[in-house]
């Protein structure tokens, strides 16, 4: 497995909602969302930062094979995987890759559907941070363990292709312990709903 970003070419732009979207390597789907509205029974946002994770990547959940827990990523992909981050906040994933066992790790929205819907679950916080982060994100849309495993093109789900090739900055994925090096951290460069900034590019 490269640790770098693997040759997208003609491959880019692709549409959502078709299967071959996410049947890709998996950081290049990450850097395709990038931009793509997801909605979650009519609450959601623009996606504006993902990570990438193969199952040939240490710091993945697929890496040692499959358990209960991450079945969903060895499933069909264009379908959910939904998991408990140290015992707390749920994390989205969509399923994707060439070969079983990939996602992508849905990081932070732009907040764009619900909002209302949004502040009642996530209390007095400001606009920018409703879903800036995988557990706000989750708790904003309603995520729970009850989506791991459902199809992304059919309700309660909701996808719809980016209107634009937006400016992407890429970076070391965050909250790892292995594989912090790779570079699969994709986000849209200036938004103000990045859970965290991205180191200067040079």
């Amino acid at each position: 497995m490269a640790s770098s970003f693997p040759d997208s070419s003609n491959l880019r732009n692709a549409h959502v909602k078709a299967r071959g979207f996410f049947e890709r390597h998996p950081a290049i789907v990450a850097a395709d969302l990038i931009g793509v509205t997801v909605e979650v029974d009519g609450v959601g946002g623009v996606i504006v930062e993902t990570e990438a994770y193969h199952h040939e990547d240490p710091a993945s959940h697929a890496f040692a094979g499959p358990t209960p827990r991450n079945a969903a990523m060895f499933g069909e992909v264009a379908r959910a995987y939904v998991y408990r981050s140290y015992g707390i906040h749920w994390c989205l994933n969509f399923v994707c890759g060439e070969e079983p066992g990939n996602a992508v790790l849905i990081r932070a929205l732009a907040p764009t559907a619900g909002l209302e819907i949004m502040r009642e679950r996530r209390g007095p916080v400001a606009d920018r941070l409703l879903t800036s982060g995988p557990g706000r994100l989750c708790q904003a849309l309603g995520v729970t363990k009850a989506h791991d495993g459902l199809p992304l093109d059919a309700p309660p789900f909701a996808l719809t292709d980016r209107s634009e090739t937006p400016d992407i900055v890429i970076g070391p994925r965050i909250g790892i312990t292995k594989g912090v090096a790779t570079p699969w951290r994709f986000g849209l460069k200036g938004s103000p709903h990045l859970s965290r900034g991205f180191p200067a590019q040079g």
